[in-house]
């Protein structure tokens, strides 16, 4: 039988065990929704400190050439690339992960006159869904959102679809999709493909050169831990970066922003997927959090994610099963990302009960409980003393009051 010394054992062999140390995690919580926002690295929080005090506070203005203000999406962009399999030169963050998608979406739909269908799949994160409606309506000439579901896919991809818009990882399941074969098969179709990374980036090996990928998007505020809201990022393929044109377009992607040409003139290569001017503060805490990973294989944090999301699930099943505590998506865990969400009937008030006990999680409708695990400062011993809360959660009834059942606005 697996124990707590057996976890101790695990984290004492774990070739990333040191880099918890960068993390300013807070004293006796579990925190196990790194998915939804990661934890506050240290350097960040001293980068910040210094871009208020110092840049903003004293050098003001100048710091945009001072401190290099006006490099950082570049900057930025960069250090993601190596983690998402990407060049140099081929990942720039702004904006947000929806602002991003509309700008692809739309360059992609111009690049396949003539095709009508977006193809996405019902695992998809909503907002996705939500950004392809609207853009649909809104040019209102006939094209159209086709949702399948994940396993029907790669068959549905035709010669009538423009673009494959497709999340990697499930937000709910964990399940990855094959972005090999999905891509080669757009491909093939004469399809274009955009892959958002939301919950892939900091969790999974990175392969978009490898799979000759489009275009791909993503979150930086939950495995990459660049803080609430941090700007997202986004990825054109070097073969398309000067032949596409997004729909919405601004000063800061113009070839000559500070020309103030009225006229607007793309800028080359990725930069022209800018728009307006980024969140400074923001940005500069996600850059000191994007140092962490510096020294950091790719490989090494999804082995050791596979890991913990199996021996998450080993634990929970033999401790909680009998409760009716099952597993949600596949047990294959190769092919999962880095998070789990365990099925019950009671699944927001338990998660509430867990939270009142510093064990932090999420809840996603209609039933599902959520954990994150963070290779670089989630442990072992954080999957065993979890599963031994939510144990003590459900044996003793403890979720069973009405101020863990009151629904919150985010959940």
């Amino acid at each position: 039988m697996f124990t707590r010394t057996d976890a101790l054992r695990l984290d004492d062999a774990c070739t990333l065990k040191h880099k918890r140390a960068a993390f300013s995690i807070p004293e006796g919580m579990i925190y196990l929704d790194g998915n939804s926002l990661g934890v506050l690295p240290a350097s960040a929080m001293t980068r910040v400190k210094r871009t208020v005090e110092i840049e903003w506070g004293q050098d003001l203005i100048t710091s945009w050439h001072k401190h290099g203000w006006g490099e950082l999406p570049q900057k930025a962009g960069d250090k993601i690339a190596r983690l998402i399999g990407a060049e140099a030169g081929s990942v720039v963050v702004t904006d947000t992960i929806s602002i991003n998608l509309f700008k692809v979406l739309s360059a992609a739909v111009a690049k396949r006159p003539g095709r009508k269908i977006i193809l996405s799949d019902s695992g998809n994160f909503p907002s996705d869904l939500y950004v392809a409606q609207g853009l649909c309506s809104f040019m209102a000439d006939g094209h159209e959102l086709r949702v399948v579901e994940p396993e029907e896919v790669y068959n549905a991809i035709t010669e009538d679809v423009c673009v494959v818009m497709i999340t990697e990882t499930d937000y709910r399941s964990a399940r990855r999709h094959n972005m090999k074969e999905i891509t080669a098969k757009a491909h093939e179709k004469g399809c274009l493909i955009i892959w958002d990374l939301a919950h892939s980036a900091g969790a999974v090996p990175g392969q978009l050169m490898d799979v000759n990928a489009d275009f791909a998007i993503g979150c930086t505020y939950k495995y990459l831990n660049g803080g609430p809201g941090s700007p997202a990022f986004v990825f054109v393929n070097p073969r398309l970066q000067n032949e596409i044109l997004p729909a919405l377009v601004g000063w800061w992607g113009h070839a000559q922003p500070f020309a103030f040409e009225q006229n607007y003139v793309a800028a080359q290569g990725i930069t022209r997927m800018q728009v307006g001017t980024w969140p400074t503060i923001s940005m500069q805490a996600l850059d000191a959090a994007l140092d962490v990973w510096a020294d950091i294989e790719m490989v090494d944090v999804y082995a050791k994610a596979q890991k913990m999301c199996a021996l998450f699930v080993e634990l929970a099943e033999a401790r909680c099963g009998a409760h009716g505590v099952t597993l949600y998506g596949s047990r294959d865990f190769a092919h999962r990302g880095s998070h789990v969400c365990l099925r019950h009937t009671q699944a927001y008030a338990i998660m509430q009960a867990l939270i009142s006990r510093r064990v932090i999680g999420d809840f996603r409708a209609p039933d599902m409980m959520r954990f994150g695990f963070a290779p670089l400062y989630n442990s072992y011993v954080d999957v065993w003393d979890a599963v031994e809360v939510l144990r003590g959660v459900l044996d003793g009834g403890l979720w069973d009051v009405e101020e863990f059942r009151e629904r919150k606005a985010v959940t």
